[in-house]
């Protein structure tokens, strides 16, 4: 086993950040693609029906699709085997349906609008299903969010979805179709159609990761004495694109009042603060001490940078230098435990997540786990210790794999992606001392750049 690099606290520059650069769009022959994924995943397992439901919080598989989120209402995409597509839809969602990216007939659903808004039309919903037509089908697969993996429950048979929508398919035509949770066709690692991912893909969620390192480096470098956390908060949050996540920018004593937003209250020497954004495409996340060296730090966390900051560092940097296609993720899992025990830190969750239209996909990382880690997957580091008697630490950002083939694809179809792809490498590489393979891609502008002394912007930890 590879063992942790040495670390050390030095004078670096800061890495480069790109403004104004515009999204790439998902084109026709992409939808097309994931389309015919889909298909293949529902011969291969038995579905002759998809429903996949959809509000605002929970629209990334049905927007894998449809190309748009119901915003505040519901949604249902129905897509039967032989790739016949329908909407069920609400007031305000009608207007979409002529923009879908997946065409298919639409069916008018009052009820799946907000409350008070006109519900004239009481059609239920289970004689709109009847109307779709599956009366031969044999198992029906309903999708939403969630890809439940319980030890002890029949995870197939939970549905993540509203009771009245379940009941409504149990109450349409039919003769006895097996209904079960297929959010798995969806997200999960060794088969899941949305896990890996196409060079416009890559191209596509690029744009988020970009953006959110770049609005994460502009609030370090914002960090001062008195300022608000709303400030910070503000500079988060870029090219009015909606997050994934809450926005946070949180000093000193957080969740007071069981708040989670940024507020008014001012930065004060000495304290920690935690900075996190993320938009499509992946998250940038940040923690440290608002000061310029240890001196400065609270009477009982001096060592701070011993004992917290610079073994998470190492861990990153082993993270980086160590992950591979085609390795399995409990291979992976147990690197990690390796050089970073979970009974000495006290991280909980996996350390790794794939990410893509929402900030946790899925995870393919995770104790004797057999799924494979495959080129075309986006996955976020994300490492959280907790050490009692220590504020945090973080360093979360987003990386892409691709083999030789996928890589060759974004460089010629997407030449200025790959051309900041390639300088954020060089950084990595040459400022901080951590080994790439040619397999890792780096979305985010700052990853493996990490300054626990906030008030010393020029200095952050590197590998020797």
């Amino acid at each position: 086993m590879n063992m942790k690099k040495q670390v050390k606290l030095i004078q670096i520059e800061q890495p480069e950040i790109y403004e104004n650069v515009p999204p790439v769009y998902l084109t026709d022959e992409t939808i097309n693609e994931r389309k015919e994924k889909l298909l293949q995943l529902m011969k291969e397992e038995e579905f002759d029906v998809l429903a996949i439901y959809a509000d605002k919080e929970h629209g990334s598989n049905f927007e894998y699709l449809t190309g748009f989120i119901p915003r505040f209402e519901e949604a249902l995409f129905v897509m039967k085997s032989n790739g016949d597509c329908s909407y069920i839809l609400g007031n305000e969602n009608l207007k979409l349906a002529k923009h879908a990216r997946t065409m298919g007939t639409v069916y008018h659903y009052p009820l799946f609008s907000l409350p008070n808004q006109p519900m004239y039309d009481n059609t239920p919903l289970e004689n709109i299903l009847d109307q779709i037509n599956f009366r031969t089908s044999k198992k029906i697969g309903l999708v939403g969010w969630k890809m439940f993996t319980s030890k002890r429950q029949n995870n197939s048979t939970l549905f993540d979805i509203p009771n009245f929508v379940v009941e409504a398919f149990r109450n349409a035509k039919h003769d006895h179709a097996k209904m079960v949770n297929a959010a798995y066709l969806f997200i999960r690692g060794d088969i899941g159609a949305r896990t890996t991912n196409n060079a416009n893909e890559i191209a596509h969620y690029e744009y988020g990761s970009n953006l959110a390192s770049s609005c994460m480096l502009k609030a370090l470098n914002a960090i001062d004495i008195d300022v608000k956390e709303s400030f910070l908060g503000n500079l988060l949050n870029g090219d009015g694109q909606t997050n994934t996540v809450v926005t946070i920018a949180a000093t000193g004593k957080r969740f007071e009042y069981a708040n989670l937003y940024p507020t008014d209250k001012q930065t004060k020497a000495g304290d920690p603060i935690s900075l996190t954004t993320g938009y499509k495409g992946g998250l940038t996340s940040r923690t440290g001490f608002i000061v310029e060296n240890k001196e400065q730090l609270p009477s009982s966390q001096k060592d701070y940078l011993d004992k917290v900051a610079i073994p998470y560092y190492q861990t990153v940097v082993y993270w980086l230098e160590n992950i591979k296609i085609g390795m399995s993720g409990g291979t992976f899992y147990d690197l990690i435990e390796g050089v970073y025990p979970k009974e000495k830190y006290n991280w909980q969750l996996n350390p790794g997540h794939l990410t893509s239209d929402e900030e946790w996909m899925s995870s393919p990382i995770y104790p004797d786990s057999t799924e494979e880690i495959k080129s075309g997957m986006i996955l976020q580091i994300d490492i959280i210790p907790s050490i009692e008697g220590y504020a945090g630490v973080s360093a979360e950002d987003t990386i892409a794999l691709a083999n030789e083939e996928l890589r060759t694809k974004l460089k010629n179809e997407y030449p200025q992606v790959w051309n900041r792809i390639q300088k954020r490498r060089n950084y990595i590489q040459e400022q901080l001392n951590i080994h790439l393979s040619e397999e890792i891609l780096p979305l985010s502008n700052t990853v493996g750049y990490y300054r626990p002394y906030l008030l010393t912007k020029d200095k952050a930890l590197t590998s020797i």
